[in-house]
């Protein structure tokens, strides 16, 4: 019997067009642009700018360029997931916001949130509904509006983060490409070094937590990078050890954005030279959710079908995993 796999058939995406640069947070915040880019790695992000634009607004903006770039219905949707750590609100999910917007009718939706991990989770997700024949086409989404939760006079955080949202198309494939493998992990005993402290059950919102600056993310930066280079480079070496992959037969590896570092200690620990390495991070900064498909969808024109690409990524929770995919198309 042939087995079915999910394969990515479709990526598109959503940069809001106003553009912070390091020169424009040396107003804002004790730093500077050596210092941002010595430790980070980022030069810009983009902001999204407007009264009652959130999440929805750059996930749904991708998700219709995907439809009309796939030539595909929104009537022939089975399911959409958006991973998101931003929603526009708490309930309902932004899934269903994004899946309204986009004219999507007949399909079931939800929101996922594994933070920065959250779109490799959501694709693994999607990818059984694929496998197990219940979908036959399938939106992964990774949008997140950071500056939301970003506070603009924490030198630390307000550095980091970027607004952006991602799309994918996944349809069952029996040519041996697709979702290959999968290793997805999580340790809640990294809550306490990377989190925001307020806003849900335990600590609703009050005049306490708003004054507290309790809404914002909360990092300790050290503690966070320690546990990332390790993790991150760890489970993708895995990922490839346990499919007898080498260095050589991997033509990308997709790393989450988070920071330049880590993103370079995982290729050394899987051997990969730094050209094989997607990095757009100078430009985008960390847009969370959003990273892997932006990375995706910038270097689309490059891939080529049954190339070999590893995902992988790091996020609070802890969270991080590793996707082996092979290419489902020439672009």
């Amino acid at each position: 019997m042939t087995k079915v796999r999910a394969a990515i058939t479709g990526i598109a995406a959503m940069v809001p067009p106003y553009i912070l640069t390091n020169k424009e947070l040396e107003m804002m915040v004790d730093t500077s642009d050596e210092w941002i880019t010595t430790r980070t790695g980022i030069k810009e992000r983009h902001i999204l700018k407007g009264d009652g634009l959130g999440t929805s607004e750059m996930g749904s903006a991708a998700v219709k360029e995907l439809l009309k770039k796939t030539g595909t219905s929104p009537d022939e949707i089975d399911l959409l997931i958006c991973a998101t750590v931003t929603p526009d609100m708490i309930f309902p999910a932004t899934a269903n916001i994004i899946s309204n917007k986009a004219g999507i009718k007949n399909a079931f939706s939800f929101d996922m949130n594994a933070a920065c991990s959250g779109f490799l989770f959501a694709v693994a997700t999607g990818s059984k509904y694929i496998e197990s024949g219940t979908s036959k086409k399938v939106i992964i989404v990774g949008a997140d509006k950071m500056s939301s939760i970003t506070d603009y006079t924490n030198r630390d955080t307000c550095v980091l983060f970027g607004d952006a949202g991602g799309a994918i198309l996944l349809e069952p494939a029996t040519d041996d490409c697709g979702i290959m493998d999968s290793i997805l992990l999580a340790d809640g005993s990294g809550q306490p070094y990377l989190h925001m402290k307020a806003g849900g059950s335990s600590r609703p919102p009050s005049h306490e937590t708003i004054d507290g600056k309790e809404h914002f993310v909360y990092q300790e930066g050290q503690a966070v990078f320690k546990f990332a280079v390790t993790k991150m480079a760890d489970i993708s070496a895995e990922i490839m050890g346990r499919n007898n992959l080498t260095g050589e037969d991997i033509a990308w590896l997709v790393p989450h954005q988070a920071n330049l570092r880590i993103i370079e200690a995982t290729a050394r620990r899987m051997g990969i030279g730094k050209n094989k390495v997607m990095i757009n991070i100078e430009r985008y900064g960390n847009t969370t959710t959003a990273t892997i498909p932006l990375c995706l969808w910038e270097w689309e024109h490059k891939l080529k079908k049954g190339d070999n690409i590893i995902l992988a990524a790091f996020g609070g929770g802890f969270t991080w995993g590793s996707i082996w995919v092979k290419w489902a198309y020439d672009s």
